[in-house]
């Protein structure tokens, strides 16, 4: 059943609370791993570069619940790079924002909903208010990254790798983007303003 407010609704709210509760904290994702996947998502996490002041500025102030659901694999490179530099994200913005990570093997369903050019690709995120209503996804590879593929594959501008400092500050940017986009949408969604007279 899907909540109507003034003609705004989302009928798969149902949908994306059954997986929230079926995720589980980052923390929890890494301890249930494979003990060498386990290692490697560990040892990504801790070059994870800090948040400058000025991206943490990005992300604070919004005083609204964003629920972040990440679907990963712990064997996925992309994922164990990717995922600590959201974590860093969510903690900045502060305590309403909370992230979970579903495994990509959990539902069939799921798999279905988030396939990219008809494959399971990882990460995948969604992010997702506090009635589970979506406000949008994004994931697999950030732009960056298919710039350097397109360079090695087809010829196609500079390849500039994957795990140079350069290229995670890249990363680190596209995401901050996209993550303060969605705290914007959030904090600006009116049904959300209206329920907090904001």
């Amino acid at each position: 059943m899907f909540n109507l407010l003034n003609g705004y609704y989302d009928k798969r709210s149902d949908f994306w609370k059954r997986y929230w509760e079926l995720a589980v904290s980052p923390d929890e994702f890494v301890i249930t791993s494979k003990p060498e996947e386990a290692k490697l998502w560990i040892e990504r996490k801790q070059r994870t570069p800090d948040l400058t002041d000025g991206q943490i500025k990005r992300l604070t102030g919004y005083d609204r619940t964003l629920n972040v659901l990440v679907y990963a694999g712990a064997w996925c490179g992309d994922c164990s790079r990717q995922v600590p530099m959201l974590e860093k994200m969510a903690v900045a913005a502060g305590e309403k924002v909370t992230i979970r990570i579903i495994e990509r093997e959990t539902s069939k369903e799921l798999q279905d909903e988030l396939r990219i050019l008809g494959a399971l690709r990882v990460p995948m995120v969604v992010f997702l208010t506090e009635d589970f209503w979506e406000v949008g996804r994004f994931g697999e590879r950030l732009l960056s990254l298919y710039r350097s593929k397109a360079a090695r594959e087809i010829g196609k501008g500079v390849d500039h790798g994957v795990l140079s400092p350069n290229a995670i500050k890249r990363e680190i940017s596209e995401w901050l983007d996209i993550f303060e986009r969605m705290l914007l949408m959030v904090r600006l969604s009116p049904p959300l303003r209206k329920r907090y007279s904001d």
